[in-house]
Parts: structure tokens; C-alpha cells; sequence
């Protein structure tokens, strides 16, 4: 799935249970997470549930994968891997994830906490790629 097809799907659901559910059905899409990933060093701080990220660079092209022990964080999660994953850095900085967060209609629905964690996954990718030269 790419981000056209992401705006496209979420531009049909108009009942937040509708897009709480597709986020959980997103979620349970996302890649196999192995579990010896599940280390301090790869887990998000800011986020209430248990989050984590890893990352790589093969090509120049970056690529995320991410779980958590709660559903609807783990769609958010499915979220911003659709939207950056296998790009380049520069390609990543060029997103802006916040804009298409609230073109989603996520934002006014979420929890501040969530939405807190959200955003500290975001500063997690934006520092895995920051500090990289792009390629």
C-alpha cells in the first residue's frame, strides 16, 4: 500500500469506529516483529504502551519496522511505515507526517496520550534518519 491509496482508504470511513478498526486491521498487516528485537535500545520513550522500532538502510532506501503490545498503537505504527518506509532520508524529511495525520482524520480523535506517542515515534524515525548523511 502506498500513501495515495492509505488517504484513500481512510477518505471512506467517516465513523471514527470505522477508522479505529481499519487501524486495527492495518496493524495486523504490519511485517513479523522478532521478538530479540524487543531490546531498551530499540524501544520508543514517550509512548504509554510498550513501542518499538527498528531500523535499516539497505540502497539508500530506509526501512522500519515497528510493534507494541496495544492495537491501535500498533496501527499508527502501520500508519507511518506505509508512509516512509523505502524511501531515502531526504525523501523522509520531505513528508509531512503531522499534515497527513490530520488529513487522515486521526488527530482530533486520538487521546493526548496517543497522540503524545505518535508523535514520539515520529522524533524516533526523524532521529534514526537524521542522523544518517543522505544517500
Amino acid at each position: 500500500m502506498d500513501t495515495e491509496e492509505l488517504i484513500d482508504n481512510f477518505s471512506y470511513l467517516t465513523d471514527w469506529e470505522d477508522k479505529y478498526r481499519y487501524l486495527i486491521e492495518l496493524g495486523d498487516l504490519m511485517e513479523p516483529f522478532p521478538e530479540n528485537e524487543k531490546t531498551p535500545q530499540n524501544k520508543v520513550e514517550g509512548c504509554m504502551s510498550q513501542v518499538w522500532f527498528i531500523h535499516t538502510v539497505q540502497n539508500g532506501k530506509h526501512h522500519f519496522n515497528a510493534t507494541s503490545d496495544a492495537h491501535i498503537v500498533r496501527g499508527l505504527e502501520a500508519v507511518l511505515l506505509i508512509l516512509i518506509n523505502d524511501k531515502t532520508a531526504e525523501e523522509i524529511r520531505e513528508i509531512n507526517i503531522e499534515q497527513l495525520f490530520i488529513q487522515l482524520g486521526l488527530a482530533e480523535n486520538l487521546s493526548p496520550t496517543r497522540r503524545n506517542g505518535f508523535y514520539a515515534m515520529i522524533e524516533r524515525i526523524r532521529s534514526l534518519t537524521d542522523n544518517l548523511p543522505i544517500q
